[in-house]
């Protein structure tokens, strides 16, 4: 039976393809759980709308996030938190306090998810922080973590 899928299916394929698979397979999970539908016209008439409104959808926020890289790549955020003498932090600067910071200066919404820290800065010093805006782009920005 060849049914167009409507979510990714593991092992199977990915939103929109159009598969053959066997007529229980079909009938018994792919088609009640809601992960495919049977070709018809009109269903790929729906799969083609949906295809072209996700890659407009996609154009946009390519264009958005070339912007916001170029808008972060001369970002520079100062942390002044206290500091031992020998320069470890009481407490750490985390992706939250960064994506927080960012959203200050940019004005745009970052999700802390998007700031590729390893782990949390538990030292005084300069550091430079990856944004993974999308799969192509990661611009840097500079953290510099002064004690007190």
């Amino acid at each position: 039976m060849r049914v167009l899928l409507t979510q990714d299916v593991k092992g199977l394929g990915q939103v929109g393809e159009i598969k053959m698979v066997a007529d229980g397979y079909a009938r018994n999970y792919l088609i009640p759980q809601g992960l495919a539908v049977p070709v018809t016209k009109g269903a790929l008439k729906q799969a083609e709308m949906r295809r072209r409104a996700e890659a407009r959808r996609r154009e946009r926020y390519e264009a958005e996030a070339t912007a916001l890289a170029e808008a972060l790549s001369t970002v520079r955020l100062n942390f002044k938190v206290k500091a031992g003498e020998t320069g470890k932090l009481y407490g750490s600067i985390t992706s939250a306090d960064i994506a927080a910071g960012l959203e200050l200066e940019t004005g745009k919404p970052i999700d802390r998810r998007w700031v590729e820290l390893a782990e949390p800065i538990h030292e005084v010093g300069t550091y430079r922080v990856p944004i993974r805006l999308s799969k192509g782009l990661m611009p840097q920005i500079t953290v510099v973590v002064e004690g007190v």
